[in-house]
């Protein structure tokens, strides 16, 4: 029995193995495994949002009006502040910091180098130009994001694991992540073989929870008016607090703290913020997705609300009125 025991324990892998590649090449173009998660995160966004959007009574697809915007402005926002926060990195002497066909520029972004919190600034801003171009209402649009966006972070966590990069703390626990010691981030002066933290994998758990937990949130209270993504923003924040804590990736450190744990803990104070405003000024639900008098009367939409869970507070027409209204004898 205890031999049994002794090969059942052999045969059970006590560490996480990085991926041996994180290229491939197509008819000569080389294809990163981080960007195909970063772009896959993407896809499953938009099609979570568009459903949810649309159910709520919104235009079918009008997500991608908004897409459009905010996608590329929340990839220049998360550049940003990724090259902002580690300055080092890119600017100084013998660095290629403005030539885009050396590594280390502040163009390769293909090396990796994007923080989710300058993602969420820039995302934020086309959000809500996106949002006035098509007439919906933005606090809409950041719930019904919400889950989706989560979602995408978690899968884009995985372009992480292929690059052999943000990993935490030296750790003995079996699911320590396997770094080669070739690796420039690996440590200096720890032994071949040392098993770190897998902060990648904490964070995909702990962002596909926090899904799970935005849509029951959003189904059984009904969050809306941006109190959805509120929650979303405490949940992923807190999260993020302790992640980052235990990541040894080079960072800016303010007052002892890493610059992203900061950031995290700016986003958990924004989300509180948010939520209690808006439960002030907002107690109800949103009359419509769509901001006064922007629904197009086409609208092709999925909603499972009732055209008549909704009244309209619009005065009708005047000449709607007079042609109306019986007609007035004016004879003596």
């Amino acid at each position: 029995m205890s031999l049994a025991l002794h090969n059942l324990a052999s045969s059970v892998p006590v560490s996480i193995p990085s991926p041996p590649v994180s290229t491939f090449q197509i008819f000569g173009i080389t294809i990163h495994y981080y960007a195909l998660c970063i772009i896959a995160g993407i896809i499953a966004a938009t099609l979570i949002t568009n459903h949810r959007l649309t159910r709520r009574g919104a235009e079918k697809w009008v997500v991608i009006d908004i897409a459009i915007i905010a996608v590329p402005l929340a990839i220049i926002g998360a550049r940003i502040f990724h090259v902002l926060t580690h300055f080092n990195f890119y600017f100084g002497p013998g660095k290629n910091t403005w030539n885009p066909f050396e590594p280390g520029s502040v163009w390769a972004i293909w090396e990796g180098g994007i923080a989710i919190f300058g993602a969420l600034i820039g995302g934020a801003i086309g959000a809500y130009l996106g949002c006035r171009w098509t007439g919906i209402r933005f606090w809409s649009f950041a719930d019904a994001l919400a889950p989706g966006l989560l979602l995408a972070q978690a899968m884009g966590r995985f372009g992480n694991w292929f690059n052999h990069e943000l990993f935490g703390l030296p750790t003995d626990l079996p699911w320590g992540l396997q770094i080669e010691s070739s690796n420039p981030a690996f440590p200096a002066g720890l032994p071949d073989g040392t098993l770190f933290h897998p902060t990648f994998l904490y964070e995909v758990i702990w962002n596909s929870l926090g899904v799970l937990v935005l849509l029951w949130l959003g189904r059984r209270l009904g969050l809306q008016w941006g109190k959805l993504f509120a929650c979303y923003l405490i949940w992923y924040s807190a999260g993020r607090i302790v992640w980052e804590s235990i990541r040894i990736d080079p960072s800016e450190v303010f007052l002892g703290l890493r610059s992203n744990v900061w950031a995290a803990i700016i986003g958990v104070l924004v989300g509180i913020v948010i939520l209690i405003v808006q439960t002030r000024r907002h107690p109800g639900l949103e009359p419509s997705p769509y901001t006064d008098g922007r629904k197009s009367p086409d609208a092709v939409v999925d909603s499972d609300h009732d055209s008549n869970d909704y009244v309209d507070l619009s005065e009708p027409p005047t000449d709607e009125i007079d042609a109306g209204a019986p007609a007035t004898s004016t004879a003596p």
